[in-house]
C-alpha cells in the first residue's frame, strides 16, 4: 500500500513507531502533489518550505514527547477561506488575490498545538458561492475519479485534496452542503458540525448564521480524530458554543469489539428524500443502506417532512441577505483588489468590485441587496426568517421521535463540467438535502455507500440532533465498518 493511501491513525501509529518520519512523510506528500496537482488543481498555494521546516520542528517535539496527539506529523490542507498568518488567503476571488492575513483561525491554532503539517491552501468556488469549483478566479478543480467531473463545492479543492491522496485530511466550511456535497462526489467523509460546536473566528465569511468548519477524511475514524482537536469554546467568536464534547475518537475505538451499540436507535428517512427527483442508483443505495443499519439493530422507518418544500428559497434568500452584508467590506480601500481607473470615489467602489468579484458572487451580492431592500425586505427576508423558524420546527419535532435522519447528500452524482454552470436555479437545486442542516444548525455527515451506473460515487448523508456528533459518527463508523460497498473508488 502506498502512503497516500493510509489514514491518519494508520500514519500516526507509523510515525510513533518509527517506521516513517514525519519529514519523510511530508516530502513524499509535497512531491505527490507535484505529480497530481497539475492534472487535478486542487492547491491554489503550496507551502513547500514552510511544510518542511514545520515537519523537522514537528519531528524534534514527537521525540521529546511535546506533542502526543494523533495529528502530529500528518500533512493536511486547508480551504482557502480560512485565515493563515503570512500564507495568502485569497477566497479563491481576485479580489483578496493578494491578502495575506496578519493571524490565524483558532482552527489552524489549535491543529498547530496538535503538531499538523500544512501542505498549502485549497482551492474553492469564490467565496465559497458555488457547488462545483467552477466558479474559481484561479483554476477549475476536477474530480480525482473522473477529470471531466466536478468534485462539488464550494470545498471542491478539500475534497479532491483527500480524494487524490495529495494530503491526509483537509479543512473545509460548510454553508449549505459545501462540505458533505464534494466529500459524496469524490467518495471522502465530510462531517458538518453543529453550528457553534467549531469556532468562525478566521473563518472569512459568505453567511455568518449558516457556515460551520468541518474535516474531510479518508474514514470514519479520521474524521472523529480531526473534529477533536478543533471543536470547543473560543471567547474570539461570540457564536460558539462551551459545550462539553466526548473524545471522539475513543468513541469509536470502544466500537471495534461492540457493533451492537446501535440497538435502539431510531433512523428516520424522509420521503421527501427519497421521491422521483433522486437519481435511481442513489435511492438504491440508500434502501440498502437502511437494511445494512437494520442489521445493526437500528429502527427504521420512513415518514413525511413537507416542509421540505420551502428548504431552498428559504436557504438563498438568507444566505444571499447576509452575503451581501459581509461583503460589503470589500471596497477597495483597506485591503483586497483596488481599481487603478476611476472618475471620482463612488465609481472606484464600483469599478473595483466590479472588477474584484465574479458572476457568481455578484448574483448573490445584487440578489441579496434586493431582497434587504426598502419594499422588500418584508415581502422576502422576512418570510424567510418565520420560514426558518417553521423548519426548525418540524426537525426538532422530527428529532422527538428519532435519532437520527437519513438520506442521500444529494440527487445527483458528480456532474460533467460546464454542464451546470450556466443554469444557476439547476445548481442550487442540488442543494436541497444539504441546506435544512445550515437552516437548522445541526450536525450530519457523508459518508461512501456505494457507486453509481459509471462508478460515481454516492453518499450518505446522516444527520444528528444539535452537538450529538457522537451518535451520527458510532453509526457512520458502524456503516463503513461493516459494509463491504463503500470501499474507495479509485483514483488516479
Amino acid at each position: 500500500m502506498e502512503l497516500y493511501q493510509y489514514t491518519i491513525h494508520e500514519l500516526s501509529k507509523l510515525i510513533r513507531q518509527r517506521e516513517v518520519g514525519v519529514y519523510e512523510l511530508t516530502r513524499y506528500y509535497l512531491d505527490r502533489i507535484k505529480e497530481k496537482d497539475s492534472e487535478i488543481g486542487a492547491y491554489i498555494t503550496i507551502t513547500e518550505e514552510d511544510a518542511l521546516k514545520r515537519a523537522e520542528e514537528v519531528q524534534k517535539g514527537i521525540d521529546s514527547g511535546d506533542y502526543n496527539s494523533p495529528l502530529a506529523g500528518i500533512p493536511m490542507a486547508l480551504k482557502d477561506n480560512i485565515c493563515t498568518y503570512g500564507i495568502p488567503t485569497t477566497c479563491a476571488s481576485k479580489m483578496l488575490g493578494n491578502f495575506v492575513p496578519p493571524y490565524n483561525a483558532t482552527v489552524v491554532e489549535k491543529l498547530n498545538k496538535n503538531g499538523a503539517i500544512l501542505l498549502g491552501k485549497l482551492n474553492m468556488d469564490e467565496f465559497a458561492m458555488g457547488s462545483s469549483t467552477e466558479s474559481s478566479f484561479f483554476k477549475i478543480t476536477k474530480n480525482p475519479i473522473d477529470l471531466n467531473r466536478v468534485p462539488g463545492g464550494s470545498s471542491g479543492g478539500s475534497a479532491a485534496a483527500v480524494a487524490a491522496g495529495e494530503a491526509v485530511y483537509t479543512l473545509g466550511s460548510d454553508t449549505g452542503g459545501s462540505i458533505r456535497q464534494p466529500a459524496s462526489y469524490c467518495g471522502v467523509v465530510g462531517l458538518k458540525p453543529t453550528y457553534g460546536a467549531v469556532s468562525r473566528f478566521g473563518l472569512i465569511a459568505y453567511a455568518s448564521s449558516f457556515d460551520q468548519i468541518g474535516p474531510l477524511t479518508k474514514d470514519v475514524m479520521d474524521c472523529a480524530i480531526v473534529f477533536n482537536a478543533i471543536a470547543g469554546k473560543d471567547e474570539m467568536d461570540a457564536t460558539s458554543s462551551n459545550f462539553k464534547h466526548p473524545d471522539y475518537a475513543k468513541e469509536l475505538y470502544n466500537l471495534y469489539n461492540n457493533s451492537n451499540v446501535l440497538k435502539g436507535i431510531k433512523i428516520g428517512i424522509p420521503r421527501e428524500f427519497i421521491d422521483d427527483s433522486v437519481d435511481e442508483d442513489i435511492r438504491k443505495s440508500i434502501m440498502e443502506a437502511v437494511k445494512e443499519f437494520e442489521s445493526l439493530g437500528a429502527e427504521c422507518e420512513e415518514f413525511s417532512l413537507p416542509i421540505m418544500e420551502y428548504v431552498i428559497p428559504t436557504y438563498y434568500i438568507i444566505a444571499f441577505a447576509e452575503a451581501s452584508s459581509n461583503l460589503a467590506r470589500y471596497d477597495g480601500i483597506k485591503f483586497g483588489h483596488r481599481a487603478e481607473k476611476f472618475d471620482d470615489l463612488m465609481d472606484f467602489y464600483k469599478t473595483t468590485r466590479s472588477e474584484g468579484f465574479g458572476i457568481e458572487v455578484k448574483r448573490r451580492i445584487l440578489l441579496g441587496t434586493y431582497v434587504l431592500s426598502s419594499g422588500y425586505y418584508d415581502a422576502y427576508y422576512k418570510k424567510a426568517l418565520k420560514a426558518r423558524t417553521l423548519i426548525t420546527r418540524d426537525f426538532n419535532k422530527a428529532f422527538e421521535k428519532y435519532n437520527i435522519i437519513m438520506g442521500p447528500v444529494t440527487p445527483d452524482t458528480a456532474f460533467k463540467i460546464g454542464e451546470k454552470i450556466d443554469d444557476p436555479i439547476k445548481m442550487y437545486m442540488g442543494d436541497i438535502f444539504t441546506v435544512p442542516v445550515n437552516i437548522v444548525g445541526l450536525p450530519a455527515i457523508s459518508i461512501p455507500c456505494g457507486t453509481d451506473r459509471n462508478n460515481l460515487p454516492i453518499g450518505l448523508q446522516l444527520i444528528g440532533k444539535h452537538f450529538d456528533e457522537k451518535t451520527i459518527l458510532k453509526a457512520a463508523f458502524l456503516f463503513e465498518k461493516n459494509n463491504e460497498l463503500i470501499k474507495q473508488p479509485k483514483t488516479l
